[in-house]
């Protein structure tokens, strides 16, 4: 008997996929650290950090993660590029939360051609959540059309005689969360009087906001990417502008979008969140938050506690270690998709509390859940309910 299990223990431990040995588990990541969306880039070093917190406490299962991220200047071809490089030369496991939609855009056949998971992908447009098309991708934070749907019903809600204009980002994104807006609106999309779009690579946005304040709209939902989206709040108020304002939950960042654009000029904004904001009074003495600046403090000295993306990489690499620990000494690629699809209720620490993920063979949209939030001059107050949005073809 001993013989027959002694045995069997190495052919269990074989159970691996690519990147993967008795010691360490390769993952793969693609971020922009460069061009356009560079702001972004933080997120790929806080998850590097938590990853090497993971490492310094013995691994996952006693496997160190070896964390292999690339720069793609927010580039399809050059994310395309990177991905070959990680599937084909680093011969990763995975790649976990590449970030962008026309990044992600561009490699998703690849990633699913290949077999190779494209996990919790940075990126709220709903076509990462398509399991029967690309069964290997897979998103993680709330669609965009989903937040749309939930800025809209609050506009009807309060303000149902609105005049709407809309300012979007021009691609996959934005046309997301524009359908997203006009979902919620339903036969009232009408309200929407004007829509401007812009490219992420347009040095300013100028042009845009003077024609949309020129529309005689009292009502403003901005739709943009943090560079843009502080362009636009400064250009609101050297305007005069003053419409009930609505922003984009992945520009809400204190730190890169928020004082750069004017505390002052910010003031009275609404946006909606799935996450702790570090900067909101009310997690002065929150445990979690707590938690979070230590790991800062260790892990990432250099990151700015006010930026909240730096929360979005803690926790989604968090999600992250949870798969794998769920995969247990099983680390194929099949696996990873089978757990990554089995998730029940979970939750972390510095979501906002009563958000939980859950996934399943026919849904692959993580998180479906966010809560309002206005920002006060100084933080954002989070308001109302926890609101569940329903993601739609």
């Amino acid at each position: 008997m001993a013989a027959t299990l002694a045995m069997a223990t190495p052919a269990e431990a074989q159970n691996y996929g690519p990147g993967v040995s008795d010691t360490e588990i390769k993952i793969g990541n693609i971020m922009p650290y460069s061009g356009p969306a560079s702001s972004y880039g933080t997120i790929g070093k806080a998850q590097a950090a938590y990853f090497r917190k993971i490492n310094d406490e013995g691994g996952v299962n006693g496997r160190k993660i070896n964390f292999i991220s690339y720069d793609d200047a927010y580039s399809p071809p050059k994310a395309i590029e990177q991905a070959r490089k990680l599937v084909e030369s680093d011969e990763v496991l995975l790649i976990f939360q590449s970030l962008g939609t026309p990044s992600n855009s561009a490699i998703q056949k690849y990633m699913n051609s290949r077999k190779v998971p494209q996990l919790f992908v940075g990126s709220g447009a709903t076509k990462f959540g398509d399991p029967k098309n690309f069964p290997w991708t897979m998103g993680w934070q709330p669609t965009y059309q989903s937040e749309g749907r939930v800025l809209a019903r609050y506009i009807l809600e309060k303000f149902p005689n609105s005049k709407i204009a809309v300012f979007w980002q021009n691609d996959d994104a934005g046309k997301d969360q524009v359908k997203g807006v006009r979902d919620g609106l339903g036969d009232k999309a009408k309200m929407i009087i004007a829509d401007a779009s812009y490219e992420v690579t347009d040095p300013t946005i100028d042009s845009q906001i003077v024609t949309l304040k020129n529309s005689g709209a009292d009502t403003f939902i901005s739709l943009a990417a943090p560079k843009a989206a502080a362009q636009a709040i400064k250009k609101v108020a050297e305007l005069g502008w003053k419409p009930h304002y609505f922003i984009s939950s992945t520009a809400t960042s204190v730190g890169t979008v928020l004082k750069p654009a004017g505390l002052e000029n910010a003031k009275g904004l609404i946006s909606a969140a799935y996450i702790k904001d570090p900067t909101d009074p009310a997690c002065k003495d929150d445990a979690a938050t707590k938690t979070w600046i230590a790991f800062m403090d260790t892990y990432f000295p250099d990151g700015d506690k006010l930026n909240s993306t730096n929360v979005y990489g803690y926790v989604t690499a968090q999600t992250m270690v949870q798969i794998l620990k769920q995969c247990g000494n099983d680390l194929t690629r099949d696996n990873i998709m089978k757990q990554t699809a089995n998730i029940k209720d979970f939750t972390l620490d510095m979501l906002i509390p009563g958000i939980k993920m859950n996934t399943g063979p026919n849904d692959f949209y993580p998180i479906e859940q966010m809560q309002l939030m206005r920002f006060d001059g100084e933080a954002w107050q989070l308001f109302g309910e926890i609101l569940d949005g329903e993601v739609r073809d």
